[in-house]
């Protein structure tokens, strides 16, 4: 911080010192470069001269490319800029050599950025060195592009949305003004411009701004000591202001499940069978994996049979693999291994499914270590059609590495698919149901709605792995699984109709999310893929499609899907108030001409829904920004923000929704995570995120839900880290984010008390670090007190509850603490009385809350 404050103070004086003598207008160079594989962005140096170039923010990237996946694209090649006569500055790049596209953007000032777009250029082999320049007879843009048989093509614009059909020019069309100057890195090609000397100032101004943040973001506990040197006999005072209660909403905290890290195949969802319907394929990894076939976790073991797939006379169109096993001589066994193991318990039961057509005997049976056999059964298939058959199996002993074993007693040809096996005890014993103890981790938390599917993939890479939610309803045999957005295969066995009845089962609202006729921003097929949507001529039936949905949850039997929901065995609604629309995407016109009609469809037909919109992946930035303009333009009632930051962000941001306008939308913070550098958690980010959550309590009446991301993460499968739960077969490892989880869910109120709180300290670095926040469950009447310290000093405190009349009252206190690596503290509760002033204390890195009954 010392360093923080003598830098501020230098800039200081130095500002005064410039001030007297800065240029009128100074050189202005624009250029990208080669390094990180182009992904750095646009960069800016100045000088009065052209001779001593000063870089700007050691090439900081003012302007970075959106287009296409993470990692292998959002790459800017050769971007050119000019200053165009709107007022605008206007910037076109290449994007790789690949395909036909270019990117635009454009700026008032080179620090705020408006939408990017990527227009499609169909004439030439690739699009590759854009330039622009203004014509003002013609008042238009010119781009030419050249490909790479050499070859040049020009398009036309007026206004960067609508272009020309691209036609071949000569070489000598090609206008540009890239010269290359020596910069202290080396020399470099880019444009020139001239500017006032504000304008690179002003950039110069942005990097310094930016710098003092990621260095005040990356405050961790490890310096603490140094940080809180010389403080000692701290003491803290707690007043409570019931008289300026305001009500705040009642369905703050909730969760978000999305299938990642399998998250529902081989998680929540019951199945033990893996690819139990030979849908398997190279393209759900994109042929990096080559045993990800159809056959992938199936074996046979033996002689005198084989085992092939088949797509000739499928089970059903949606599942058009199934097995052949063709047996001369009995004695081979077909097994499965489940996903890392098929994990029983003596004496409990499995339902066995398994849909066949032949005649034939068939062994089926559960084997566990050493080849001893669990359980067993016999069954006689003889049918020339597709018929399901279903037997009991109870394992005889525990094991977490039993293995399915299928054995042909007779000869001849049996077709098998969907070759299913259930524990009996799902959650509520649901059929087709969820595994019980991570259903019920879950339920206990207390989330007041669960959204789902997605996260990237309700969109989906591409148009044609949108989630479709017609397509994970009905018998399990006519669903339509696909490929997984994150690297493997979705089943769809835990469809719409599991998730309506789970929320159901724990009471949570359902907050389903549907795309927003545009794909992921991730996505990577049909080159960048997220620059497209479904088109125009197929958005009708796409927006009955979202007006279905509402249909199957709500409507009466006697509608069309309103009776499909009746054959599920749900004859009452579900009871949507809810439906997120987009998720993270890139604000493009695409999405917003799309959006915009979904919306207004939403708003005819179902006014007494609530349409959550989309603000793009960061809590600032284009598509933040773009996205509140177009809630702010539609009147959208509700936005979705994410953000996943440091745990220095969250400490120091605590004030992030206080500034937030109550005249425009609520907030859901749909996906939030605090880590430490390498993706780590521990008790630091969970009380990161505590005492952040205290803030967005007090602004409860501005955000309206928040859901941590991701939720579940399965041992040895995960894409994404940290994550809140994870597990394996057997085990249920909860992280101190979910205890801080499970604490606000289960302390919730739907009235805010305002408070002060005094220190005994003015030092800013650790009063940021208390927090307190006060609510009230107008049902129960209990007063609800949170309290967070990240600090190394155990506090000393006095809560003033005068004002509450609640006097010799009784509660309960419940402290989480432990050293700030922890990564499997748990809290601890007591019985309390309290008194009108109520003495209590303050535990070194803790988060405690007090819960009195009043009635």
């Amino acid at each position: 911080m010392k360093h923080w404050l003598y830098l501020a103070v230098l800039t200081c004086l130095t500002h005064t010192v410039w001030a007297k003598n800065d240029p009128d207008s100074v050189y202005l160079f624009s250029y990208a470069t080669e390094k990180n594989n182009h992904h750095n962005g646009l960069h800016f140096a100045w000088s009065r001269d052209q001779e001593q170039w000063h870089p700007i923010g050691n090439e900081w990237g003012y302007l970075k490319s959106d287009y296409g996946r993470w990692g292998a694209e959002k790459r800017m090649f050769a971007p050119y800029l000019i200053s165009g006569p709107d007022g605008n500055w206007h910037c076109v790049w290449g994007l790789n050599d690949k395909e036909h596209v270019f990117a635009h953007a454009a700026s008032p000032d080179l620090i705020h950025w408006k939408r990017q777009s990527y227009p499609v250029m169909q004439a030439g082999s690739n699009v590759l060195q854009p330039v622009s320049w203004y014509d003002a007879a013609q008042q238009q843009y010119n781009i030419i592009y050249t490909t790479s048989d050499n070859k040049y093509y020009q398009t036309t614009t007026k206004d960067f949305t609508t272009y020309s059909p691209a036609a071949e020019v000569p070489a000598s069309a090609y206008r540009h003004h890239t010269i290359s100057v020596n910069l202290p890195s080396g020399k470099t090609s880019g444009q020139l411009h001239r500017v006032p000397w504000k304008v690179a100032d002003q950039l110069i101004k942005t990097y310094e701004g930016k710098l003092y943040k990621m260095e005040q973001y990356s405050e961790s506990t490890a310096r603490d000591s140094a940080r809180f040197a010389g403080i000692s006999n701290l003491k803290a005072t707690i007043t409570i202001q019931p008289e300026l209660a305001k009500p705040i909403s009642d369905l703050l905290f909730g969760v978000f499940f999305e299938d990642i890290n399998y998250a529902a195949d081989g998680g929540l969802y019951a199945e033990l069978i893996q690819n139990r319907d030979f849908e398997y394929a190279l393209s759900d990894k994109e042929g990096r994996d080559q045993q990800w076939t159809h056959t992938h976790s199936w074996q046979l073991r033996g002689t005198q049979s084989t085992f092939t797939v088949d797509t000739t006379a499928p089970l059903h169109g949606n599942n058009r693999h199934y097995a052949v096993l063709d047996t001369k001589e009995p004695g081979a066994i077909l097994s499965n291994t489940g996903f890392d193991g098929i994990s029983v318990s003596k004496g409990e039961k499995y339902q066995f499914s398994l849909f066949s057509k032949g005649k034939g005997k068939l062994q089926v049976r559960l084997v566990g270590q050493d080849n001893a056999v669990l359980a067993q059964t016999t069954l006689s298939l003889n049918t020339p059609d597709w018929r399901q058959y279903k037997a009991t199996l109870t394992a005889g002993s525990t094991t977490a590495n039993a293995h399915l074993e299928l054995l042909p007693l007779t000869k001849g040809g049996l077709d098998l698919d969907l070759i299913s096996l259930f524990p009996a005890k799902t959650f509520r014993n649901r059929p087709n149901g969820l595994r019980p103890d991570l259903a019920q981790t879950i339920a206990d938390i207390h989330p007041r709605f669960i959204r789902f599917p997605g996260g990237c993939v309700a969109h989906g890479d591409g148009l044609g792995n949108m989630y479709r939610w017609k397509n994970t309803l009905g018998p399990l045999e006519t669903r339509k699984p696909q490929r997984n957005l994150w690297g493997y295969h979705q089943s769809a066995g835990l469809g719409y109709f599991e998730y309506f009845q789970y929320c159901e089962d724990i009471g949570a609202e359902p907050l389903p999310v549907v795309p927003a006729g545009v794909p992921c921003q991730n996505s990577g097929v049909g080159g960048g893929g997220q620059q497209g949507g479904i088109p125009m001529t197929e958005m009708d039936d796409y927006v009955q499609e979202v007006l279905d949905l509402v249909e199957y949850a709500n409507g009466n039997v006697s509608t069309t899907w309103g009776k499909k929901r009746a054959a599920a065995g749900h004859p009452a609604p579900f009871h949507l108030k809810y439906i997120g629309i987009g998720n993270e995407d890139l604000i493009t016109d695409v999405f917003e001409e799309r959006f915009t009609m979904i919306y207004k469809a939403m708003q005819a037909k179902h006014p007494e829904i609530t349409v959550i919109g989309t603000v793009g992946p960061f809590y600032e930035g284009t598509d933040y920004e773009e996205g509140w303009a177009l809630a702010e333009k539609l009147k959208v009632p509700m936005v979705d923000e994410h953000y996943y930051e440091t745990s220095g962000w969250f400490i120091n941001n605590q004030d992030f929704y206080d500034k937030y306008d109550r005249s425009r939308s609520k907030v859901y913070l749909g996906e939030y995570a605090a880590h430490l550098p390498g993706a780590k958690v521990n008790l630091e980010t969970a009380l990161s995120e505590a005492i952040y959550l205290t803030g967005v309590e007090r602004n409860g009446d501005i955000v309206s839900m928040t859901s941590y991301a991701p939720l579940l993460a399965k041992e040895g499968h995960t894409q994404w880290n940290p994550d809140l739960i994870y597990f394996n077969n057997t085990d249920i490892k909860l992280t101190t984010g979910y205890q801080v989880q499970k604490l606000f869910g289960n302390n919730a109120g739907n009235e805010y008390l305002p408070n002060t709180i005094s220190l005994s300290t003015n030092k800013k670095t650790l009063n940021k670090r208390i927090a307190v926040s006060v609510v009230r469950d107008s049902k129960t009447k209990d007063v609800i007190i949170k309290l967070v310290n990240i600090s190394p000093f155990s506090i000393p405190s006095t809560i003033d509850l005068g004002a509450l009349n609640i006097a010799g009252k009784t509660g309960v206190m419940t402290t989480l603490q432990g050293d700030p690596s922890s990564r499997d503290a748990k809290p601890v509760s007591t019985n309390i009385t309290v008194a009108s002033t109520f003495n209590t204390g303050l535990p070194a890195y803790s988060f405690s809350i007090i819960r009195i009954k009043t009635m």
